[in-house]
C-alpha cells in the first residue's frame, strides 16, 4: 500500500507541474489576445481530478483492496503510457497547451505530434489514467465513478473546445 500511495502522490506532483505549466501558458496566451471559454465547467474538472487522487488510496485502505500483480502491473504500464502521451501533447502544443480552454486568434490548428493521430489526445490520456490509476491496486469503485463522471465532463469539454477552436476560424473566413 505504501508504494501505491507513493504512486498516487507522484501523479499528484505531476498534476501540480501541469498546473505550473498551464499558469505560464495562460499568461502567454492572454498576452497574445487569447480568449477563454468554458470557465463554468473548469471547477468541476479540478474537483473531479482532485477527488480521484484522494479516492484511490482511500478506497484501497478502507475496503482492504489487495494488490493483484498481473492486472496491477498492467495498469501501472497504462498510467505511465498516459503520462507519456500527456507530455507529448504538452510539448507538441508548447505555450498553447493549457488546462483551460484558451484560444489565441490567428494561430493555426495544431496537426502535428499526437494531434495527427487523434483530435483530442490529451483527453485519451486523462481517460486512460483515470481508469488505470485506481485499478493498479483494485480500487474499482473509484475507477468506475471517475470514468462515468469524466465521460459526462469530457462531453461538455470537447464541445466547448471544438466550439472555441471553430470561432476564430469562422470569423477569419468572413473577414
Amino acid at each position: 500500500m505504501t508504494w501505491y500511495t507513493a504512486l498516487v502522490l507522484a501523479v499528484a506532483a505531476e498534476r501540480l507541474a501541469e498546473l505550473a505549466v498551464a499558469r505560464r501558458n495562460t499568461r502567454w496566451s492572454l498576452a497574445r489576445g487569447g480568449v477563454e471559454a468554458g470557465r463554468g465547467h473548469y471547477p468541476a474538472m479540478v474537483a473531479l481530478h482532485t477527488a480521484l487522487l484522494a479516492a484511490c488510496p482511500l478506497e484501497v485502505h478502507l475496503a482492504g483492496r489487495p494488490f493483484a500483480p498481473l492486472p496491477g502491473w498492467s495498469m501501472v504500464a497504462v498510467v505511465v503510457a498516459a503520462q507519456l502521451l500527456r507530455w507529448w501533447c504538452v510539448s507538441t502544443l508548447g505555450p498553447r497547451w493549457n488546462t483551460r480552454v484558451i484560444v489565441v486568434p490567428g494561430l493555426p490548428l495544431v496537426t502535428g505530434g499526437p494531434y495527427r493521430l487523434l483530435r483530442h489526445p490529451n483527453y485519451v490520456a486523462v481517460a486512460a489514467e483515470g481508469l488505470a490509476l485506481p485499478l493498479v491496486h483494485g480500487a474499482w469503485v473509484s475507477a468506475l465513478a471517475f470514468t462515468a463522471l469524466n465521460g459526462v465532463l469530457m462531453a461538455v469539454r470537447v464541445r466547448c473546445e471544438d466550439g472555441a477552436l471553430a470561432r476564430p476560424a469562422a470569423a477569419e473566413l468572413r473577414a
